[in-house]
């Protein structure tokens, strides 16, 4: 893109391409070559008759014998070779309403006189606005103006007659070079909407995107926090993807380095999360629930009781005594979680036997299939432990709703601390006990490598495979049902109820925070020993934004919207987890050798001599 009018005549459509950047205006250019060359009047008078030189240019292209309806401010050459259907289509784009997701501009070809046949095949566009298109422009961008009682203040179409030199009949108050950047704002600002392919090329997709606040306005605010919190944590991995490539290519043995990536880790996790509050914080003032309180929270449907009355309301609701309430938590749930996590650390030690067996045949038996064996105790593990968390999530879920809790947020809060509990103990306790008891390093890089990645791999699975494959039942059925509605001729809409029941139905974002809560953990705890655990994730990451809107939008029924103004106890409890990554620190500070000599030393902190599996690597 470029400006209508040059200094050089022979230069003014030079080749650009569409998203190049449009040149500096002409008397922005000459200001410059004036200030930097001379200081006298004849410098600012040559400025002056150019640009009104350039002004009466555009004027003349708009009134001439060409028929032009509008001044050109900016002009567009695309590729000589550009199909036709392309040209309408980005013609179409830029000339529709900006509520159709145009940019609402006036463009045309340039006009060319018969005889010219020397560049019959260049394309060039000529781009401007209307007058009130372009205060709306000035508008949107910011522009500062004057205004008649001298300050400085950014321009509103509203207040449009308090600002200086603006005049209804005159079109002088933006200069050539704001119109110029208000135009190529609104080309830049365009976006694919409905489009799936630029017409005229198939091969190039177009991937239309949607803003955290279109999502907020269809699914509401719980769901668009949720996609606005894994968009920050992913691009919050990226530092440390970036930092962990080359330690984990140039520093995998250097122990002093590990206990710097480990501090740098901790400082890491602890300013993201103080961002995040910040940026959370941010939304839910735009979307106005920051400060949006409910003073009474209705009982949850599934809360049962006796029918009473609710002395501070008044209303008629169930009642259900408290201490009944508490006995069931402490004398079945509590017990429960204890027994839960007592057979979680049998399977842990039954998995440390594993290992050892393997290691020994290996030690025995040193071949090719032998040194892939020693994979295989980690990945059993990995998937029983998936298997375990699935089945407690369930055992879970009934015992916090035969708890019978009031309110939802109650019911909540205790569901999300048993899964909570068991599944840190469950991924993370086999991880604590290689770092602070065995003090094996290549066993716990191991050992975080498979979990990270298998545990990332069933989760695609569950939350990718099988929703495409639900969706493809989900388009026979459709089929099936489309030769019935043909048949009886039923209306389209009530087809439409018809299908949308068979989707299955979305029980919210528990798990989707949950897995973000454990590969959280898994990063910031211990990625000191695995530095790409952080890479993995991200890559994880970036198929889950795809996976959890296809599921949404295709798979699951749309939930009812629930307003919210941040993540909830999640956000606690990765708060919480601030004690365990010093620990880890720690922990890993006590693995480098000088370290571990020095407590060797100390006769109330000498540990036993391992067996073979349990040696520190020298």
């Amino acid at each position: 893109m470029t400006p209508p009018c040059s200094p050089n005549p022979s230069t003014d459509f030079t080749e650009v391409n569409v998203t190049a950047k449009v040149s500096k205006p002409l008397n922005e250019v000459d200001t410059l070559s004036a200030d930097r060359h001379t200081a006298s009047g004849h410098a600012q008078e040559v400025i002056k008759s150019l640009d009104v030189e350039c002004l009466e240019m555009t004027d003349n292209i708009a009134n001439d014998e060409s028929g032009l309806s509008f001044t050109p401010l900016v002009v567009i050459e695309l590729a000589s070779n550009t199909e036709e259907d392309a040209v309408k289509w980005l013609t179409k784009r830029i000339s529709d309403k900006k509520e159709d997701g145009g940019a609402d501009l006036k463009i045309t070809a340039l006009p060319r006189a018969k005889e010219d046949l020397s560049n019959e095949k260049r394309k060039l566009y000529l781009v401007g606005a209307s007058k009130e298109r372009l205060l709306l422009g000035a508008e949107e961008v910011g522009l500062v103006k004057e205004c008649n009682d001298g300050p400085m203040r950014t321009f509103t179409c509203s207040n449009r007659n308090s600002f200086k030199g603006f005049e209804d009949n005159k079109d002088d108050f933006l200069s050539m070079a704001e119109c110029q950047y208000i135009i190529k704002h609104e080309l830049d600002s365009l976006r694919a909407k409905s489009e799936t392919m630029i017409p005229g090329y198939p091969q190039i997709s177009l991937y239309p995107g949607k803003s955290i606040h279109a999502i907020r306005h269809y699914f509401g605010e719980t769901i668009s926090i949720y996609f606005g919190f894994l968009e920050y944590f992913t691009f919050a991995l990226l530092p440390m993807a970036f930092i962990g490539v080359p330690y984990y290519l140039f520093a995998w043995e250097d122990y002093d380095k590990y206990v710097l990536f480990a501090t740098i880790n901790l400082l890491w996790s602890t300013v993201i999360l103080e961002f995040w509050k910040r940026h959370c914080a941010t939304l839910a003032y735009k979307w106005g629930t920051l400060v949006r309180k409910k003073e009474f929270e209705e009982p949850r449907p599934g809360f049962h009781g006796v029918l009473g009355k609710n002395p501070v309301t008044g209303r008629d609701e169930p009642v259900y005594s408290s201490t009944k309430r508490h006995l069931r938590i402490y004398l079945v749930s509590v017990p429960f979680v204890i027994f839960s996590l007592y057979i979680s650390l049998c399977v842990m030690m039954v998995y440390f036997v594993m290992e050892e067996w393997v290691l020994e045949y290996n030690n025995s038996h040193q071949s090719f299939w032998s040194s892939l064996l020693l994979f295989v105790p980690s990945i059993i593990y990995a998937i029983v432990i998936e298997i375990m968390n699935r089945i407690y999530r369930l055992v879970a879920e009934v015992l916090t709703g035969w708890e019978n809790h009031r309110l939802e947020s109650s019911y909540q809060n205790h569901l999300i601390l048993k899964v909570l509990v068991f599944n840190f103990l469950n991924c993370f306790a086999s991880l604590f006990y290689i770092a602070f008891v065995l003090q094996n390093m290549h066993l716990l890089r191991q050992s975080l490598a498979t979990l990270l990645i298998t545990s990332q791999i069933i989760n695609q699975i569950v939350e990718a495979f099988l929703p495409y494959w639900l969706q493809k039942r989900y388009k026979r059925r459709m089929h099936s049902k489309m030769s019935q509605v043909i048949k009886y001729k039923e209306l389209p809409w009530v087809e439409d109820v018809e299908l949308e029941t068979s989707m299955s139905t979305y029980f919210g974002t528990f798990d989707d925070y949950l897995e973000l809560f454990l590969q959280f953990g898994y990063v910031s705890l211990f990625s000191c020993v695995f530095p790409l655990a952080a890479l993995f994730a991200v890559l994880n990451n970036l198929t889950e934004l795809y996976t959890d809107a296809f599921k949404m939008c295709r798979v699951f029924k749309r939930p009812f919207s629930e307003p919210a103004a941040n993540i909830g106890v999640w956000q606690v409890k990765g708060i919480a987890q601030g004690p365990n990554r010093a620990e880890s620190l720690l922990a890993f500070t006590g693995l480098e050798p000088a370290t571990f000599r020095l407590l060797v030393q100390i006769p109330s902190l000498r540990a036993t001599t391992p067996p073979d599996i349990h040696q520190t690597e020298s």
